[in-house]
C-alpha cells in the first residue's frame, strides 16, 4: 500500500467552510464553479488549483450531496436503487455499507499528471492508495500481462522468439529515446516520422502493434499511427516509467474508491478560502454583452468573472460527440488467468474483436475498501459504436464470468462548442471510456490554459503550496 500522511482523512468528510442552502451574499466572486458530477470532477480540481493561485472560488451543486453521474455509490441498496432494479442486494453479497462503487472508475497513472498534481499540491497527505496488481491485454479469447520491460518482454507468452528479440529492441529504443538528444533517434524524426514507420522500422507484427499502440501507450483508436511518432513514445516511457515506481502495474487507486480525490481537492481549495454550496438549484446564467456575470439561483445572483461547469449547465454551448457504455459487475471470485488479482486492469484492443475502438476493463475489490468481503466489482467500458451496446461488450462479459448482479448505464458523451475566450464560460468535457485519468488530465489543462493564457506549471503549484505547508512539510 502506498501510505501518505492522512491529516484527518475520512471517507465522510464534509469540506470546510460547507453553505448547504443558504442565501447568496457572494458580489464579488471572481470564479465560479457549477459542479454535476463532482466526485472524478474536472471542475473539482480546477477549484483546488484556482484558489492556490489566489482565485476566490464559489462552488455550487443542484445537489444536496457530491455526486452525479460520476459518484460513488453506498450503501449497496442506493445502487440497487439507482438501477431500479426490482429487488433490493442478497444476503450474499454482505453488509450494504461495506460498497462503495464508482460509477466512472478510472486507474492513476502512477508518474501521471493527475499523481502529480496530488503530490505538488500534498492533497497525497488526505489519501492511501494501492498499486493495482496487473495490468494485461487480450488476444484471440484469451488475456496476458501486458510486457512493458525487456525481461518481461522475453518471457512472454504474447510473441513468439524472434517476435521477442524485435520487440525488445523497441523497447531499449523507447528506453533510451530522448527528444533533446538527436544521438538517440536512430534515424527516426520524432516530428515527422509515423509510428506506423516506426513499427516497420523494427519489424513488429500486427498484435504487438495492437497491444503496444493500446496497452501501453493507451490509445483508443488506431488513428495515432499515421502521426509523428513523439507524442507515442513519450506515452510508452510514462507507461514505463509509472510501473517502474511501484513495480506491479503502473496504476493506482485510493482506498475507499475515487471519492477520496475531491475530498483531498476540496480541502486544498478551502484552505485557500474556497466555499461550497449544496442543494443550489441554478436557475439562469446571467450573461452581459456575451461575457458571463453571474449564475442566478432562487432569485438571487452570484456574480463572477469566469465561470467553470460540466456540460449539463450549458447544453447551448455544448454538442453530443457520442455515447459510452459502462457495466457494473459484482463478483466473487478474481477474473480468471489474471494471476488471482485482488485488481486489475484489461484492455481489449479493438482489432482484436472487429470494432473501432477498445473496450476497458477495471477490477477492484474487498482489498481496497469499495466491497464486502471476497467480493470483487469489475467494470467495463467502451465507446458505443452500434444501436446494440451490450452486444458490443459481450467478449468482455465472458472473461468475468460467472456474474453476481450487473448494472448496465448508457452515458452521452459531449464536448464544448465554445471556448471561452469571450464568454468567459468554460466546460469541461464528459468522461470517455478509458480507465485512466490521463485524458481528464488534458482536459484540465487545456481549461486552465484557456483561462489564464499560460500553460499548467506544476512547479509553480509546488511554491505556492509551500507559502501554506512550509518547506518542513514537503
Amino acid at each position: 500500500m502506498i501510505r501518505s500522511c492522512r491529516a484527518c482523512a475520512h471517507r465522510s468528510f464534509s469540506p470546510p467552510r460547507t453553505l448547504v442552502s443558504k442565501p447568496l451574499n457572494y458580489r464579488s466572486r471572481l470564479l465560479l464553479h457549477l459542479w454535476e458530477n463532482p466526485l472524478l470532477s474536472n471542475e473539482c480540481i480546477l477549484s483546488g488549483i484556482m484558489s492556490v493561485n489566489g482565485k476566490k472560488v464559489l462552488h455550487m451543486d443542484r445537489n444536496p450531496y457530491y455526486g452525479g453521474e460520476s459518484s460513488s455509490i453506498t450503501p449497496l441498496e442506493e445502487l440497487y436503487k439507482r438501477f431500479t432494479l426490482p429487488d433490493s442486494p442478497p444476503e450474499s453479497m454482505g453488509r450494504g455499507r461495506d460498497w462503495n462503487v464508482d460509477l466512472i472508475p478510472k486507474f492513476l497513472m502512477a508518474n501521471g499528471q493527475l499523481v502529480k498534481m496530488l503530490l505538488y499540491t500534498e492533497v497525497t497527505r488526505y489519501l492511501d492508495f494501492k498499486v493495482v496488481e496487473g495490468s494485461f491485454v487480450y488476444k484471440g479469447g484469451k488475456i496476458y500481462k501486458v510486457p512493458s520491460t525487456e525481461t518481461e518482454a522475453l518471457a512472454s507468452n504474447l510473441m513468439g522468439m524472434f517476435e521477442k528479440r524485435r520487440f525488445r529492441k523497441f523497447l531499449v529504443f523507447v528506453a533510451n529515446f530522448d527528444e533533446n538528444d538527436p544521438k538517440t533517434f536512430e534515424g527516426v524524426d520524432p516530428k515527422i516520422t509515423t509510428m506506423r514507420d516506426v513499427y516497420k522500422k523494427f519489424d513488429l507484427g500486427q498484435d504487438v502493434i495492437d497491444f503496444t499502440g493500446h496497452a501501453l501507450a493507451l490509445y483508443r483508436t488506431d488513428d495515432y499511427l499515421d502521426v509523428p511518432c513523439l507524442e507515442t513514445i513519450n506515452r510508452i516511457k510514462l507507461y514505463s516509467e509509472s510501473l517502474a515506481r511501484y513495480g506491479k502495474s503502473p496504476y493506482l487507486y485510493p482506498l475507499y474508491g475515487l471519492g477520496e480525490l475531491p475530498q483531498g481537492f476540496a480541502r486544498l481549495s478551502a484552505i485557500y478560502g474556497g466555499t461550497y454550496m449544496l442543494n443550489k438549484p441554478v436557475d439562469e446564467i446571467v450573461m452581459e454583452d456575451g461575457h458571463v456575470i453571474g449564475v442566478k439561483s432562487e432569485g438571487e445572483v452570484a456574480r463572477c468573472k469566469q465561470l467553470i461547469c460540466d456540460p449539463s449547465y450549458i447544453t447551448d454551448r455544448v454538442r453530443k460527440a457520442g455515447q459510452v457504455i459502462r457495466v457494473i459487475c459484482v463478483l466473487s471470485h478474481p477474473i480468471k488467468n489474471t494471476n488471482d488479482s485482488n485488481s486489475c486492469q484489461i484492455i481489449i484492443p479493438q482489432n482484436q474483436v472487429n470494432r473501432n475502438s477498445d473496450i476497458y476493463v477495471c477490477m477492484i475489490s474487498y482489498a481496497h475498501n469499495v466491497a464486502a468481503q471476497g467480493k470483487y466489482i469489475a467494470i467495463i467500458s467502451t465507446t458505443v459504436e452500434t444501436s446494440e451496446p451490450e452486444a458490443e461488450i459481450e467478449p468482455a462479459l465472458e472473461l468475468l464470468e460467472p456474474i453476481d448482479q450487473k448494472f448496465v448505464a448508457i452515458s452521452d458523451l459531449y464536448e464544448p462548442t465554445d471556448d471561452g475566450t469571450d464568454s468567459q464560460v468554460f466546460a469541461s468535457r464528459s468522461y470517455d471510456a478509458t480507465t485512466h485519468f490521463e485524458t481528464t488530465c488534458n482536459d484540465i489543462k487545456d481549461i486552465y490554459k484557456r483561462m489564464t493564457g499560460s500553460d499548467f506549471d506544476f512547479e509553480n503549484m509546488k511554491r505556492k503550496q509551500n507559502d501554506v505547508f512550509g518547506e518542513d512539510e514537503q
